[in-house]
């Protein structure tokens, strides 16, 4: 297998799996409509930063070890189970204080978040979430060229599947954004708070209960 197609193989199989919806969706959706497109961008950076954290780790073996350790997964799971209830409780708690005309109990909620905030809400739930490692570690060693270093290898494939992330997650905040006349309605955002809060709790609980 060559490098060039393994990085065009490598681009389909990500391409699909960053396409799905999921968690990455619900969090940039959810901050181009509350916070604006900018803001959604910012969390989409994030996001995608902590992919590509996470595929140089795989290629170096720290997500390897990780996988293979029961105890630093456990931990790791606790830890980023607890971040997602903490954020998806959050949204909903914003949501239930978002009253019919658009305002809220607590006038900093009125405030859009800064772009380090949404850039560090990304990042951190991509980190604290060890199926995104085990999911390089699986896939990964099935497209590393045999004479390119693997570190090397893993690098571009991680900037391959962190490329297509921020176009898509982009493409994603921009159509938000050019919705915004609907979605910036009170009982909009209340929804979508809603939504987004519930499925970020879910993949928290669904990440908490796994075995694996």
């Amino acid at each position: 297998m060559t490098l060039e197609s393994a990085l065009l193989g490598f681009a389909v199989v990500a391409g699909l799996m960053t396409i799905t919806p999921g968690l990455d969706t619900a969090l940039v959706l959810r901050s181009a409509v509350t916070q604006g497109r900018t803001q959604a961008i910012a969390t989409a950076a994030g996001i995608c930063t902590g992919v590509l954290v996470w595929a140089v780790a795989a290629a170096v073996g720290i997500s390897a070890l990780l996988t293979a350790s029961e105890a630093a997964y456990t931990v790791l799971k606790v830890v980023g189970t607890a971040y997602m209830l903490w954020l998806g409780f959050g949204m909903l708690r914003s949501a239930f204080r978002r009253d019919p005309h658009g305002l809220t109990v607590q006038a900093e909620n009125l405030k859009p978040a800064g772009l380090a905030q949404c850039f560090q809400r990304g990042l951190l739930t991509n980190l604290l979430n060890p199926k995104v490692g085990a999911f390089y570690v699986a896939l990964l060693p099935q497209f590393m060229p045999s004479d390119t270093p693997h570190l090397l290898a893993g690098v571009l494939l991680g900037l391959v599947h962190n490329i297509e992330g921020m176009l898509w997650l982009s493409l994603l905040a921009y159509t938000a954004h050019r919705a915004r006349a609907w979605l910036s309605r009170p009982k909009t955002q209340r929804l979508v708070d809603g939504l987004a809060g519930t499925a970020v709790i879910g993949f928290g609980l669904k990440l908490g209960l796994s075995r694996h």
